[in-house]
């Protein structure tokens, strides 16, 4: 993929978010003070300005509805406030040691996790500056007595070991609450055969406080042919704009099926536009549909170049019915580590994983447009239809392979940190290998086989797995 080509999926990525597909957070920082001054003023009101200056750098909207919340009722307000203003995230700093008595009232007025962040005293003098960690705490262990979901951080503001361990924590939080309490489309059923994909509604109510909201493959049907030329005009001109050629190929499978390569690009235009619109008019969190035998066998045309386009744009959106994998990706765009290549467990050895799918991976982690193994238009593997992604993931790129499922009344999840290697072979549609020294391959698969884990992997760039366990906490998920 071409610098200019990844600069406008991340551009296309920032349109999802603004369109509420994913969202950035917004962070309300809780100042909890004091009514009296105590221990040292000058030093809290000096960390209190280091505090507000590590978060303006970070690329996040933040809200400070009090200089001093030290009572009940400035907390009610405060809380009210963050609410009004589409606060999802509260980050709660003690500059000097605060009223632990306000966490019961805390965690009735607000019920997402929570972000607590102590920061050190004063480096000079035998006097106790601040009592910060000590606060804190106080008040996240009351939280956690009460059951409340929290992420704790402790450090200097100006500590880059800090700094990092805060954006996790906001990023993890937030990333639990973009799961929770949403609404979840499920067009058509999973792929036939494939019922470690099923999703049961009461479950997911249950587990996540979501609603599944079902449509049917006719519906999808309909609306796909239903556009008018001048309906797609834009979304084609954008699809040739990416500049992904075809392969060598591919004119020929197209002609015959009996279409043209417009004709094909069009297609993914229809597919593409339909999506969105659900998206756009469902106000969907995430969105999983049924691709084969329906699509193609109707249309003569799959969706997955119009697929690949949309992960790498931002959208959590799954092929085959997999919920839960749309899911992982919601997790991973709204932690910042997406996009998410839903891949097949092709074949194994001890420290590899072929990682293949028929053809919809993010441009983001595909070898570049032009260059040898680069994503280029293609047909499927089994029945030759048109449109697939034909491409290579990239190699010697740190990633991580993820996957939430439900076994035993109850959500999992597990995470594996490795890196990618060129594959060992030349396979048709999206090709890769994962290498890792963490587990001996042979034996983890087997263990996660035994707890129903199904046959999707997530896998995203960069190492994550300790923010994803940090999600899984957050959730009530079983780390596994």
């Amino acid at each position: 993929m071409s610098n200019s080509t990844a600069r406008e999926a991340d551009l296309q990525g920032d349109e999802a978010r603004a369109a509420g597909v994913i969202e950035k957070p917004v962070i309300g920082l809780m100042i909890m003070g004091r009514k009296r001054p105590g221990f040292d003023p000058e030093w809290g009101a000096a960390v209190q300005k280091r505090i507000a200056a590590r978060l303006k750098a970070f690329p996040w909207h933040v809200v400070t509805p009090s200089q001093n919340i030290a009572d009940q009722a400035e907390l009610k307000r405060a809380v009210e406030q963050c609410r009004q203003e589409g606060v999802a995230t509260l980050l709660l700093v003690q500059p000097t040691i605060s009223d632990g008595r306000l966490a019961p009232l805390l965690s009735r007025l607000w019920d997402k996790p929570l972000v607590l962040w102590a920061t050190t005293e004063k480096p000079s003098g035998a006097m106790i500056s601040a009592n910060s960690l000590v606060g804190t705490h106080v008040m996240a262990a009351t939280l956690r007595q009460l059951g409340h979901p929290l992420e704790i951080v402790y450090g200097d503001p100006d500590d880059s070991l800090t700094q990092e361990r805060l954006r996790q924590a906001i990023s993890a939080v937030h990333a639990a609450d973009a799961i929770v309490g949403r609404s979840v489309g499920l067009i058509g059923y999973h792929a036939p055969g494939f019922v470690d994909f099923h999703t049961d509604p009461v479950f997911l109510n249950d587990s996540l406080a979501s609603q599944l909201y079902h449509l049917n493959t006719p519906e999808l049907i309909d609306r796909v042919q239903s556009y008018t030329d001048d309906q797609i005009a834009a979304d084609l001109a954008a699809f040739k704009k990416l500049g992904v050629p075809e392969g060598p190929d591919f004119a020929t499978a197209v002609a015959a099926a009996g279409s043209t390569a417009e004709e094909a690009l069009a297609m993914q235009a229809r597919y593409y536009r339909a999506f969105r619109d659900y998206f756009a008019e469902e106000r969907f969190d995430v969105l999983a549909f049924r691709c084969w035998p329906d699509l193609p066998t109707v249309l003569g045309h799959w969706p997955y170049f119009a697929l690949a386009r949309l992960v790498s744009e931002g959208f959590p959106i799954a092929m085959e019915g997999d919920v839960d994998g749309a899911l992982c990706s919601r997790i991973a765009e709204s932690a910042e580590i997406g996009p998410v290549y839903l891949s097949d467990w092709l074949e194994h050895d001890h420290n590899s994983i072929t990682i293949w799918h028929t053809g919809a991976a993010p441009f983001q982690l595909c070898e570049p447009i032009g260059r040898d193994g680069g994503p280029r238009l293609g047909v499927q593997f089994n029945n030759k239809k048109p449109t697939v992604v034909e491409a290579s993931i990239k190699s010697d790129e740190d990633v991580t392979a993820f996957r939430i499922w439900r076994y035993d009344g109850e959500y999992h999840m597990t995470a594996l940190e490795g890196r990618t290697e060129k594959p060992r072979r030349e396979l048709m549609a999206t090709n890769g290998r994962f290498v890792t020294d963490e587990v001996d391959v042979r034996d983890w698969f087997e263990e996660m086989v035994q707890i129903g884990m199904p046959h999707h992997l997530c896998i995203v760039h960069g190492h994550y797995a300790d923010t994803l366990r940090r999600v899984a906490r957050l959730t009530g998920m079983e780390w596994v």
